[in-house]
């Protein structure tokens, strides 16, 4: 094995996004998240904002029929009709997605990233929960929101993911646990005993 991919999901508030960032920093390889729209802008031209501005969710003003028929996948050219749009934008990322998972040890998050890598033997797809209680707690605790605030966050942030992950991936359930290797419970272990398993994980898979 030349190299392996890491994918997280995570619900709003489930320490996904940090435990992601500890594994990055115990195994020494690239975290991929907010840095994957950069990159994208980088490689295509279009301004990021437009990345930013679907990132893990639709847009549902340019969702048109028009532009539902533009395929989710292959990356339009910059002279054709729909090259700024959110489904192209989301063809970028996710062939972006592709490339670095053919090259380096890295982990994203997010973005359908285990579904775009679905067919790659060098991944695992992990996704993150944890109780509402506990996502709750961990969201005033960061954000220094009350709870009532964080519990909108939550419902709201978790409904636009799963709305955008359906629509990208072909009417597929985000939190179904038969789309990943792994389904980690934050609040049972807590999130260091989580990138533990991960490690342990990659050690069995790969034999290494």
């Amino acid at each position: 094995m030349k190299n392996y991919c890491i994918t997280i999901a995570r619900g709003f508030g489930s320490g996904g996004k940090d435990i992601a960032t500890r594994l990055s920093k115990e195994l020494g390889i690239p975290c991929y998240d907010r840095q994957l729209l950069t990159l994208a802008s980088d490689k295509s031209g279009i301004d990021e904002s437009v990345f930013v501005e679907c990132d893990e969710k639709l847009r549902w003003s340019h969702i048109s029929n028009k532009l539902r028929a533009v395929p989710v996948n292959g990356v339009l050219e910059p002279h054709e009709e729909n090259f700024v749009s959110d489904v192209n934008a989301f063809n970028i990322v996710a062939d972006l997605i592709r490339s670095l998972a053919k090259k380096e040890n890295c982990i994203i998050i997010g973005k359908c990233a285990d579904d775009i890598l679905r067919e790659y033997p060098n991944v695992i797809s992990i996704y993150v929960e944890a109780p509402r209680e506990a996502c709750v707690k961990s969201i005033c605790e960061k954000m220094h929101v009350s709870s009532q605030r964080a519990n909108q966050l939550i419902k709201s942030t978790d409904k636009y993911r799963a709305k955008y992950y359906n629509y990208y991936t072909g009417g597929k359930d985000w939190t179904n646990p038969t789309n990943y290797d792994l389904v980690l419970n934050s609040d049972r272990i807590g999130r260091e005993k989580c990138v533990e398993i991960i490690k342990e994980y990659i050690r069995i898979k790969f034999q290494s």
